[in-house]
């Protein structure tokens, strides 16, 4: 509690003064300032404020007295004091009534008391009272800090809050997560962060009545099932990283020292936000090298291995399938459908919400995820069983997909997946493996696609054998002239072939395929017998033309 009107009833500078209405509020009604103030008041005079006044011009009018008191009670002074004996001598009743019924003290002071006498001990008895309470503010400061740095979280400061205003708080995250609450009604808190259904109602700025603190242009006040709250913004860098939520019983709680407390508060919660989303960030880029390290060299799983695998929470004991995929746009707009749509937060925001995706694919199927990004290019270890794992992955997969279709603006992942006969231990072997079937995936089906590296054998082989100088040799004598042309023409005869063998040499089914006319088809499948010397309709031709197309688009990916 502040310098009440109490105390400065009791000084020695107001041994005279007789309090003539509001007697009953003496120890309730705060005073954080004095002033003297004639008629008119319009916005002179300010809320919990010590008004002394001659009440000249009104003394022969007495509804211009009536109306410059309510003028006063408007403006949520504490106190109204006229000196009687010169303008005024008795202090009429209706101006007393009005007094008691607005809760407004009136005093009558003897014209002898000179105002500047009273102005100078009061100014001083407020400013005493102002130190007191900015090293109350400093020390909650401090105490507020030290919590933060010896590692008190977010109820440990909600509680200390609690103790020195008796307002009830919560703190929550810039998603509106609740991280710590002391005594404010949960459904409230549910109803106002929109996970349960009620009536939430935000009070405009220009009619939230306070005082003259600075952190009063930031609060946000709103009814919610016609219970009242208000909210402060939790700023770092003009960045949001939470917000603070206090209830108090009434408005004239939140005094100019409470302000303070919340201002430092706020310091506070956004010293804990900053060093827990560096711990965070730490942690990320930890897991991120380790199971980089672990995907991409061929290195032994040692015990020191395995012991820094279960600090980041990974068990790397377990044997899993690889998956890796390639993230790619089918439209050009990147932004976020339902989520952060700033600029230059794209890349984060899509990881962000892919590894959630992930996480929580792995958590509804009960099993262990690790994943991992790097130059557009997502790493998962899935928790393999006794399921088949195409099955096992198909489902995972199905799951992500199905969210981040929905959470993503035309994203559009290719999958290569592989698990190793080997089982346990085999990381980088099945990256490897799931790389390769990656990349003979889109070579062969295009963007967008799963493959699966136990139906890549196929091509595998033919990988094999496109490392043969005779093999070589004759795919070069084959389509060197068809590259050519490609190239020269800027057309892809090769491509209609490969969607013409697709079809199985069906040519009404390629043009619908490749958006041709037929005509059209036809004359480029002249040009590719007459390029190659091969018949499209001799079963020999068509096989060493379908071989020497596979092997060289093959030999493109190495």
């Amino acid at each position: 509690m502040g310098l009440t009107v109490k105390d400065i009833i009791q000084l020695p500078i107001m041994e005279t003064a007789k309090v003539k209405a509001g007697r009953a509020v003496l120890n309730e009604k705060e005073v954080d300032w004095i002033s003297v103030i004639e008629t008119p008041v319009e916005n002179f005079v300010r809320s919990n404020e010590f008004v002394l006044s001659t009440g000249i011009g009104c003394e022969n009018d007495p509804l211009l007295l009536e109306e410059f008191t309510k003028d006063v009670i408007q403006s949520g002074a504490s106190v109204l004091a006229f000196a009687t004996g010169r303008y005024i001598y008795d202090i009429p009743d209706r101006i007393l009534q009005l007094g008691e019924q607005n809760d407004l003290i009136i005093i009558d002071l003897p014209w002898e008391v000179r105002f500047g006498d009273i102005l100078q001990v009061v100014l001083e008895e407020i400013s005493q009272e102002k130190k007191a309470e900015r090293q109350q503010a400093e020390e909650i400061r401090q105490e507020l800090i030290t919590f933060v740095l010896n590692g008190k979280g977010l109820q440990e400061i909600s509680n200390l809050l609690y103790q020195k205003t008796n307002i009830p708080i919560a703190i929550s995250d810039h998603n509106k997560r609740i991280r710590a609450n002391h005594d404010v009604d949960p459904h409230l808190l549910d109803v106002f962060n929109g996970k349960v259904d009620g009536q939430v109602q935000q009070i405009p700025q220009t009619d939230i009545q306070f005082s003259e603190h600075p952190l009063y242009h930031h609060i946000e006040e709103f009814v919610i099932d016609q219970q009242t709250c208000y909210q402060l913004p939790i700023l770092s860098n003009q960045k949001k990283q939470g917000y603070l939520i206090f209830k108090p019983d009434d408005r004239h709680q939140l005094t100019w020292l409470v302000m303070n407390i919340l201002e430092h508060a706020l310091t506070a919660c956004a010293l804990y936000f900053l060093q827990e989303n560096a711990i965070e960030m730490t942690e990320i880029r930890l897991k991120d090298n380790f199971l980089l390290d672990l995907a991409k060299n061929e290195n032994d799983i040692t015990k020191q291995t395995l012991s820094k695998g279960q600090l980041l929470g990974y068990d790397l004991t377990k044997s899993y399938i690889c998956m890796v995929g390639e993230i790619s746009f089918i439209e050009t707009n990147k932004q976020l459908k339902k989520t952060d749509r700033s600029a230059g937060s794209s890349l984060h925001s899509r990881n962000y919400y892919i590894q959630k995706e992930i996480t929580q694919a792995g958590e509804l199927l009960n099993r262990s995820t690790m994943a991992t990004f790097e130059d557009g290019e997502v790493i998962v270890y899935l928790e393999a069983d006794h399921h088949p794992y195409m099955e096992a992955s198909n489902q995972f997969l199905d799951m992500v997909e199905r969210r981040l279709n929905d959470l993503l603006a035309g994203i559009e992942i290719s999958w290569g997946i592989a698990i190793h006969k080997d089982g346990h231990y085999s990381f980088h072997k099945s990256y490897q493996e799931a790389k390769t079937a990656l990349d003979i995936g889109k070579q062969q089906y295009g963007k967008g696609e799963r493959t699966f590296f136990s139906d890549t054998r196929i091509n595998r082989l033919l990988m094999a054998l496109s490392h043969d100088p005779d093999i070589s040799s004759i795919v070069k004598d084959t389509l060197e002239k068809l590259i050519e042309y490609d190239k020269k023409r800027q057309t892809d005869l090769i491509h209609t072939f490969i969607v013409y063998n697709k079809y199985n040499s069906n040519v009404s089914q390629t043009a619908r395929a490749l958006n041709l006319h037929r005509q059209s088809l036809l004359h480029r499948l002249r040009n590719i017998e007459h390029l190659t010397q091969l018949s499209l309709v001799d079963s020999d031709d068509l096989f060493l033309l379908e071989l020497s197309v596979r092997l060289w688009m093959l030999k493109k990916l190495e």
